[in-house]
């Protein structure tokens, strides 16, 4: 469904299913923001208040996880949205079924 890091393909490599309107906009982002955002604060604060380590381990630990998590969650989330815009048939909406 994705060709490349986060580019949808034009078309599906098992079935042939045209692609070209799919379009998810910023809603994956949103969520990555929502979810690992707040994923990652929470888990710097236990760590901040159970260890109270020195400020460079939080910057060591913590933006190579949440660019790590970015991507994953990016992808993932793009073709879940994807999916449930085709199983819904939301794209269609303005044609006859």
């Amino acid at each position: 469904m994705l060709q490349g890091l986060l580019t949808v393909a034009p078309s599906c490599a098992a079935c042939g299913l045209d692609f070209h309107a799919e379009e998810v906009g910023d809603g994956p982002a949103a969520f990555v923001i929502l979810i690992l955002g707040a994923l990652i604060v929470f888990a710097a604060a236990l760590v901040e208040l159970k260890a109270a380590p020195p400020l460079w381990v939080h910057l060591v630990l913590w933006p190579p996880l949440a660019l790590l998590g970015t991507i994953l969650l990016q992808r993932s989330l793009k073709a879940w949205l994807i999916a449930m815009q085709y199983r819904h048939h939301l794209l269609d909406a303005g044609q006859p079924r």
